[in-house]
């Protein structure tokens, strides 16, 4: 399965969808994870006019006061979802790789700035691993940013 992780620094509108567009057909992506969003709310619309068809799952975290958020799309027929876990800054998913037949999870993070938020988040991230029964992992996304 084809997975890409881009921080798009704010969603923004036409000209940065239509790039992440061209980066899915041109890459074969079936996956793809986006950090700093900047957007409270994403619908089915966008991620179809972003994913440039209406065969296209997701699932997002919010952003908060314009900044952060995260959201990763894929296609149905590539990964199957199984179970779920949205926290502060980052998406847990596990599924299926389709065509591969391999149980995966899939760690789409963006990373705060502040060091106790760090450790909250991987805390977090940690605890989901030794729950975990799945062994193959895919931890991705803006992992490392400088504090402000």
């Amino acid at each position: 399965m084809n997975i890409a992780s881009y921080n798009v620094r704010g969603l923004g509108r036409g000209v940065k969808w239509a790039a992440i567009r061209r980066l899915i057909n041109k890459e074969n992506i079936q996956m793809i994870c986006l950090q700093e969003t900047k957007k409270d709310s994403i619908d089915k619309t966008l991620c179809q006019a972003i994913w440039g068809s209406d065969e296209v799952m997701w699932e997002m975290q919010p952003g908060n006061n314009s900044a952060g958020g995260v959201l990763c799309m894929w296609t149905e027929s590539a990964f199957k979802i199984q179970n779920k876990v949205i926290g502060n800054g980052f998406i847990f998913l596990e599924g299926v790789c389709i065509r591969e037949a391999l149980k995966i999870c899939i760690v789409t993070i963006y990373s705060p700035c502040h060091i106790h938020n760090k450790r909250i988040l991987w805390d977090s991230v940690r605890q989901l691993k030794q729950a975990s029964q799945v062994r193959l992992w895919c931890v991705l996304g803006d992992l490392h940013k400088e504090p402000k």
